[in-house]
C-alpha cells in the first residue's frame, strides 16, 4: 500500500510500504478521506513535539475492510490495549461494537495507557502518557490502517463520509462547550472562527445560548453568523479590543455584565488575556486554543471575579456526537470544507496553509479510495 511520509521538514516521501496485518480486537480500515488542521501543519514543518519520519493523519473516514475474529457484529469488539481492563469509570471508547465489513467509520485517534489517574477516573484524553494516530504515532495518510474496533465510530446514514472525517474537529469543539457548562438563556464570546471556533459556535446556538464571535478575518466572521452568532466582532490587530464602537455592542449583548462564557480557540495570549479581562464576574473561559507563547494572565481578575479558568484537550467519546452535530447540520458541514487536494498532492495542501494567501476553512485529502460513498 501507499503511504505518506513527513521524513524531515517539510518534506514528504510517498512509499510502498506493506498492508498492515489484522490484530486480535482490530479492523482493518480502508482510508477514504483525511482532513487537516494546524497541528498537521506544525507536524509537517517539523515545530511539534512530534518524532520524524511520521506518517500524518488523525481527523479522518473509511470503511471497514475487515475485521478480526471476535469483533464483528454483536460482540464487545475484542480488547484495546489502551485500556486496562476495568480499572476506569466511562474509560472505554463508545464505537458501535455491532460492526460489519463494508461499514463506513469515524475513527477515534486518541491512544491512551488506561493505568494513570486521568485514565482511572475517565479522563483518558488527558493520560500522563497520551498519544495520537498522526501526531505521535503513524496515521491515517495511508491507504490502510489497522485500530482497536472500540475506535470505530459508524457514520449516520445520510452524512457523506468525505464530511465525516471532521467528526474528530467537530468532538474538540463540543468538548470544549461542554467543559464550559453552558446554560440556555447565557451569552458566550468565542474568540477566534476557524473550525474550532465555527463548531464550537454551533453547538452553543443549539443549546440554546447567544454567541459573539470574534475574530481578525471578516470572511470567518461571515461564516459564523451561518453558523448561528447573533453578533460578530472583528479584531484589528495591534489595536485595543473592544474598540470603542465595539464596547457598547458587546455590554449591550450581555446586559452589561459581559459573557457568562468565553470559548478561547486563537492559542494568541493576548485573546486569553482578553477573555479573563471581558468575561462577567463568576463567569468561566476555555482555552481550547494551544500555542507554546506565555499569556501575561491577570492575577487580580481570576479570583477578584471568581473565575473558572479551564483548559480543553482532545475529546472524551464525543466523536459519535460529532457526527451527530454534523449531520443536524449539512450546509454549515459543507461550507466548512473549503478546498479538496488528491493524496498525491498533499504537499500543495501544506503549502497552501502555510501561505495563507487564501480563505482556509477545513482541507480534505481525498485518499485513492476515496470518493462520495
Amino acid at each position: 500500500m501507499l503511504s505518506a511520509i513527513t521524513v524531515s521538514k517539510e518534506t514528504i516521501a510517498f512509499r510502498d510500504s506493506p498492508e498492515p496485518t489484522l490484530e486480535p480486537g482490530h479492523a482493518l480500515v480502508r482510508v477514504h478521506n483525511v482532513t487537516l488542521c494546524g497541528t498537521d501543519l506544525h507536524i509537517w514543518e517539523d515545530d511539534y513535539p512530534s518524532e520524524l519520519p511520521l506518517v500524518q493523519g488523525h481527523e479522518f473516514s473509511g470503511i471497514v475492510e475487515a475485521l478480526a475474529p471476535g469483533a464483528g457484529p454483536g460482540t464487545a469488539g475484542g480488547s484495546d490495549p489502551g485500556v486496562a481492563s476495568g480499572s476506569a469509570v466511562g474509560l472505554r471508547d463508545p464505537g458501535n461494537h455491532n460492526l460489519s465489513i463494508g461499514d463506513r467509520v469515524a475513527v477515534n485517534p486518541i491512544i491512551y495507557c488506561g493505568r494513570c489517574r486521568p485514565c482511572r477516573t475517565g479522563r483518558y484524553n488527558v493520560c500522563q502518557d497520551v498519544g495520537c494516530l498522526g501526531c505521535y504515532s503513524d496515521g491515517a495518510l495511508t491507504e490502510l490502517i489497522s485500530v482497536p474496533v472500540e475506535k470505530l465510530c459508524p457514520v449516520p446514514d445520510h452524512l457523506p463520509l468525505d464530511i465525516a472525517a471532521m467528526g474528530e474537529p467537530a468532538s474538540i469543539a463540543m468538548q470544549a462547550v461542554n467543559r464550559g457548562r453552558p446554560e440556555a438563556g447565557e451569552t458566550a464570546l468565542v474568540l477566534g472562527s476557524g473550525p474550532i471556533g465555527l463548531l464550537a459556535t454551533l453547538y452553543l446556538t443549539e443549546l440554546g445560548v447567544k454567541v459573539v464571535c470574534a475574530d481578525t478575518e471578516q470572511h470567518r466572521l461571515d461564516l459564523a453568523v451561518e453558523f448561528g452568532a447573533a453578533d460578530t466582532l472583528l479584531v484589528t490587530p495591534g489595536l485595543a479590543f473592544p474598540d470603542e464602537h465595539q464596547a457598547p455592542r458587546l455590554a449591550s449583548l450581555t446586559d452589561g455584565y459581559g459573557p457568562q462564557l468565553v470559548i478561547e480557540a486563537t492559542g494568541v495570549p493576548s485573546s486569553l488575556e482578553n477573555a479573563i479581562r471581558l468575561v462577567a464576574s463568576a463567569g468561566r473561559i476555555v482555552q481550547v486554543g494551544i500555542s507554546p507563547r506565555q499569556a501575561a494572565v491577570s492575577m487580580k481578575d481570576i479570583p477578584y471575579k471568581e473565575l473558572d479558568l479551564m483548559g480543553s484537550r482532545m475529546s472524551l467519546n464525543l466523536i459519535p456526537d460529532g457526527l451527530a452535530l454534523l449531520a443536524r447540520h449539512p450546509g454549515q458541514a459543507r461550507a466548512l470544507m473549503t478546498h479538496r487536494f488528491a493524496f498525491s498532492d498533499l504537499e500543495k495542501a501544506y503549502r497552501l496553509m502555510q501561505g495563507r494567501t487564501e480563505k482556509i476553512g477545513k482541507i480534505l485529502i481525498q485518499m485513492p479510495a476515496g470518493g462520495t460513498a
